[in-house]
């Protein structure tokens, strides 16, 4: 039979019916990171695709031996028109998410309200 030792007096009590609440909160945190991870690691890859596509047509220029003009302008709309639908592409992702979010906590809480009716 284990006897249970003496808790000193300036020792810090564990409550571990706080487990729950503690991961609860632990989870929203990383929640947070992971979205902003998230958002970042698209706005990098949208770069890199902006600078490989406008590289790409600079170079195809440069090889089918184009004006320098034109290479230049090719490759500044092919950057700004990939810049804008990937800036674009992000935004509305991010809305998107917020809506469905939104919608899910409205559905909750309908239903938490019409659930006494419902039991009926």
């Amino acid at each position: 039979m284990m006897r249970k030792s003496p808790i000193h007096p300036d020792q810090l009590a564990l409550g571990f019916g706080m487990d729950a609440e503690i991961e609860r909160i632990i989870e929203a945190r990383v929640a947070i990171r992971a979205e902003a991870e998230a958002i970042r690691w698209r706005f990098r890859l949208m770069v890199i695709e902006t600078v490989l596509l406008t590289s790409l047509v600079i170079v195809t220029g440069l090889v089918l031996h184009q004006p320098p003009m034109l290479i230049a302008r090719g490759a500044v709309l092919i950057g700004l028109t990939c810049l804008s639908t990937g800036l674009l592409l992000i935004l509305l992702t991010g809305l998107t998410g917020k809506c469905l979010s939104r919608v899910r906590t409205w559905k909750a809480r309908r239903s938490n309200i019409l659930a006494p009716w419902k039991r009926s």
